[in-house]
């Protein structure tokens, strides 16, 4: 895969998606300031108000001046959209705005000319809303590519390659295999290979989702993209290019963005059989009205008043202004809305289905028990300890030293401080020689055997890092480190069960570390072991059973199984490539969250569906008296009265979103 290449075309994408959004907001602006004297010049503030705008020579053409340029201005846009959606053969809200808009543009240019009542400030308040509501939309949208975008910043642009004995930095697609490449501390690792030379711990999390840095030696595999920790590493390039395995979680997100379905909103559905109704209807009335004689005038002026009426003002605000009002209150509630179809589909989710390492945990080495030998102080154990252990850089010391911090215990300097290859590290601290170190430093103590043993290997069976502090020969402390788990999950877990959700577990990390976490948690389910390509099988899997599936994560790893899933949340403090691929992210890190967003896409729903009836359903009662079927009663509505009634509905589908904002999501 052409890392520059994707890049580029997934910019493109995004700054068009901008530019469309900003071309609608644009236009609203314009067409909302010429549409002030159209209003002022026309029937309507004099019928309302008793008031007439200043005349002067040639005064009375400004709505046909006005309203010609808004018309083409800003209605030209929905014409080409009515274009495409007959080529499509599917006519929806644009065929039926600019079939409206366009009747009533050559309807007022003719009254205009030759008398009667003409339809300009309708026009130009009905394509002044419809660009406000496109506008939301747009901004409510966003961009699913950008994973891949965010993918291929995790490639390094240059590798130090060393050729005939001679280090040089290349630009990464000029890497052959076979390429021994030089990695320093803290820098990514530029292709797939094998280490020739250096030991060091790699940062694999957003890979494999193992929460703890793997070591690696000669002879270990190591992944592009990955971080390289405390030692310098030479590496023989084994892949390169669409081979690694970057490019192929690459391939398995776009290939899970490619099969979703297109997805169209209610609204739509709504518009394409208003659309039929609407043009059969005014077609109709316009026959029935010539057959019985009431001359072209007249039929023409129920023609477009049907269609007029008709047109779906308030179905274009009814799903982007409840979605914006959600939105706003997702933020408010600590996370983000980035997909609106995302928001909609909460409320049929069967199974959330977390990642463990950062989602549910901390995604980072902690303390979680200490064993001091009788008789000691456990003050002093962890200061001698931490005080060794802080000039290592280990990733297991240090999180021992930020125990001991944390505790506000005072660190001190030890002398003769040196690694124990292969076993952890020593030193003389107060005159006491001082091991701190895994099971193999035990070599090191008079005594293998300590009192708190059972309490010690039962951490270890649930797949706890367990490490071992001799002072004097003799084992003072024992320390079981793990990836801590989030307070806030235990609540997460339990709320989403409260609303009748089940709840999932997925992770690299190995079958002990899973159950262990499983069990504390009180999770229904669990798969360990699973590996990134994997992980989008599970959610299918469950699909497969007939579950509705939100995935939760926050790695690079996750992103395949995010896009997959019917729901992908991401926890803001993850990957950029997580955030991406998801269509909701939790902005507080807080799992507990995922529960708002079910509840607030139900109350979502709820809004929608109500707007969407009234947004269609007045046209029930509206569009016959526009016909005229009363006219023989004395009702007749006037272009100005149906407009008025069109714009009413719009009103009230407004208030009823922002009615959205009372209710309670916690």
């Amino acid at each position: 895969m052409d890392h520059s290449k994707m890049k580029h075309n997934s910019d493109s994408y995004n700054k068009h998606e901008g530019h469309h959004a900003k071309m609608f907001f644009r236009k609203f602006w314009v067409v909302f300031i010429l549409t002030i004297p159209v209003i002022l010049y026309s029937e309507f503030p004099e019928k309302l108000f008793g008031w007439t705008a200043p005349s002067f020579f040639g005064s009375e053409y400004i709505p046909l001046i006005l309203g010609s340029f808004i018309f083409f201005y800003g209605g030209w846009i929905f014409i080409q959209g009515a274009v495409r959606e007959l080529k499509a053969k599917l006519p929806g809200m644009m065929t039926l705005i600019s079939i409206a808009i366009t009747a009533a543009y050559i309807f007022s240019v003719f009254t205009t000319f030759y008398g009667g009542v003409n339809l300009f400030w309708e026009l130009t308040t009905l394509i002044l809303i419809m660009l406000f509501g496109h506008w939301v939309e747009m901004v409510a949208v966003s961009s699913t590519k950008g994973a891949l975008r965010e993918l291929s910043k995790l490639m390094p642009d240059t590798a130090e390659v060393i050729r005939e004995g001679v280090t040089s930095t290349i630009p990464i697609n000029e890497l052959k295999e076979k390429d021994i490449v030089f990695v320093r501390p803290g820098g990514r690792v530029p292709a797939d290979g094998v280490v020739k030379e250096g030991e060091s711990h790699i940062d694999e999390s957003m890979i494999s989702g193992e929460s703890a840095p793997v070591a690696k030696k000669e002879g270990d595999e190591v992944i592009a993209g990955t971080i390289n920790s405390d030692g310098a590493l030479k590496i023989a390039v084994s892949k390169v290019g669409d081979e690694t395995f970057l490019s192929g979680v690459m391939k398995l997100v776009a290939e899970a963005q490619a099969s979703k379905s297109r997805l169209q909103i209610l609204s739509d559905k709504a518009a394409f059989y208003l659309t039929l109704i609407a043009v059969s209807t005014a077609t109709l009335t316009f026959v029935v009205w010539l057959f019985l004689g009431a001359g072209v005038e007249f039929a023409v002026e129920r023609l477009v008043v049907v269609l007029v009426i008709a047109c779906p003002h308030a179905l274009g605000l009814a799903v982007p202004l409840v979605a914006s009002t959600s939105t706003s209150m997702a933020a408010k509630n600590g996370f983000l809305v980035k997909q609106r179809l995302a928001l909609e589909a909460a409320r049929n989710i069967d199974v959330v289905l977390f990642d463990k390492t950062g989602t549910l945990t901390k995604g980072e080495y902690g303390v979680t028990n200490v064993w001091i030998a009788r008789g000691e102080d456990e003050k002093e154990i962890l200061r001698l300890t931490s005080s060794v252990d802080s000039n290592s850089e280990h990733f297991i010391s240090k999180a021992i030293v930020k125990y001991t911090k944390d505790k506000g215990i005072k660190i001190d300097k030890t002398e003769k401080f040196e690694r124990v290859p292969g076993k952890g590290v020593k030193g003389l601290f107060e005159g006491k020689e001082v091991y701190v170190g895994g099971e193999a430093i035990l070599d090191y103590a008079e005594e293998k055997s300590y009192p708190f043993s059972s309490e010690v290997q039962n951490e270890a069976k649930k797949g706890k890092t367990i490490i071992f502090t001799i002072a004097d020969k003799k084992v003072v402390g024992v320390f079981a480190l793990s990836d801590i788990i989030r307070d806030e999950s235990y609540d997460a877990v339990a709320s989403l069960k409260k609303v009748g959700v089940r709840v999932g577990m997925i992770t690299g990390d190995s079958e002990e570390v899973a159950s262990w976490v499983a069990s504390d948690l009180k999770i229904d389910e669990y798969f360990s072991k699973v590996m990134p390509d994997k992980k989008a099988e599970k959610v299918k899997l469950l699909q497969e059973k007939g579950y509705k599936v939100a995935m939760v994560g926050d790695g690079i790893n996750d992103a395949p199984a995010l896009t997959q899933a019917d729901l992908g949340i991401a926890v803001g403090a993850g990957t950029n490539v997580a955030i991406e691929s998801a269509g909701i992210i939790l902005a507080k890190n807080n799992p507990k969250d995922i529960s708002k967003i079910i509840k607030l896409s139900k109350f979502t729903y709820t809004k929608m569906m109500q707007n969407l009836f009234w947004a269609t359903g007045y046209n029930v009662v509206a569009i016959p008296l526009a016909a005229g079927v009363l006219a023989f009663e004395g009702i007749l509505l006037s272009p100005a009265v149906g407009a008025v009634l069109m714009s009413l509905s719009s009103i009230i589908v407004a208030g009823n979103a922002m009615l959205l904002k009372r209710r309670k999501l916690s």
